[in-house]
């Protein structure tokens, strides 16, 4: 795997980080993301000491803010001309209030769609560079428990939810997953291949701080302890980050394994107006 380049975002902590780790000691060139410089800086230093790989970059961008993604993408590629591994792990889930970013744009959406869609559009020519370029987009079960779209309010302005919400977000993640490894397939480029997966329940931070009311608090707390542990929960990304011959493309993983998305919602219609209003919203045209 020597001079494999990976960018992960949100990698400071829980999967991320130790997504990174592992493939560090892998020797992958490795690209970690946060949102704070210090604690990013701070992460690099230490997946040197553990790995013993000195070849550990970051990048710092508040991917909330789609103008963040952009610069994001600028810096990336004032240093890196390929890009073999993309993995969109960052994301998060809100508070029973409903909030949008400065952009205009509701939080959910913005970190947990919109942000992934566009970092992987605009790195999408490096991506073709590579020999074996692999795009791994995070997702969750929640896509099968919690969303229930309405394609006439995709940001829920009338009706919030936060689980809706994030179950929305990540289940028209899973489907602009499978459109972009359809287009890619219709357009004979079969060196770029695009997967999506679910992690399990994973004993980190990711969604602690957020409000979702007394009673799911509640639940959440007595249900953390039974988590798994954040390398349990990378397993399926290093797998598809490294593995040849996988099964499938434009596929759902779970434990290293394609597994069956809920098909409730899904029509190609529907995923279409999804991969529309994902262009509609960056100023994509993939």
């Amino acid at each position: 795997m020597k001079n494999r380049v990976v960018l992960i975002t949100g990698a400071t902590g829980g999967i991320g980080k130790a997504v990174a780790i592992a493939l560090a000691k892998q020797n992958f060139t490795v690209i970690i993301h946060g949102r704070d410089k210090e604690k990013t800086l701070k992460v690099r230093d230490e997946i040197i000491t553990i790995t013993g790989n000195t070849d550990i970059d970051i990048l710092v961008a508040d991917i909330f803010l789609l103008s963040n993604v952009h610069g994001m993408v600028y810096d990336f590629k004032q240093k890196y001309k390929r890009l073999d591994v993309l993995i969109n792990n960052a994301g998060g889930i809100m508070g029973k209030s409903r909030e949008i970013t400065t952009e205009g744009l509701e939080k959910t959406m913005a970190v947990n769609l919109f942000a992934p869609y566009l970092l992987t559009g605009l790195l999408l020519d490096l991506l073709k560079e590579s020999d074996d370029g692999r795009v791994i987009n995070v997702s969750s079960s929640s896509h099968r428990l919690n969303a229930k779209p309405d394609f006439t309010d995709m940001q829920l302005d009338k009706n919030y939810n936060p689980l809706i919400a994030y179950g929305n977000a990540k289940l028209f993640l899973i489907w602009v997953t499978m459109h972009l490894q359809a287009k890619l397939d219709r357009q004979g480029i079969d060196n770029v291949m695009v997967n999506v997966m679910h992690p399990g329940a994973v004993k980190t931070n990711f969604g602690v701080d957020s409000n979702l009311g007394s009673m799911l608090n509640f639940i959440s707390k007595l249900a953390r302890p039974f988590f798994r542990t954040a390398e349990k929960g990378a397993e399926t990304l290093v797998y598809l980050a490294t593995t040849n011959g996988l099964p499938a493309k434009g596929s759902y993983y779970v434990d290293r394994k394609v597994a069956v998305v809920s098909a409730k919602y899904h029509s190609p219609l529907n995923e279409k107006i999804v991969w529309d209003y994902c262009n509609a919203i960056t100023g994509l045209n993939l």
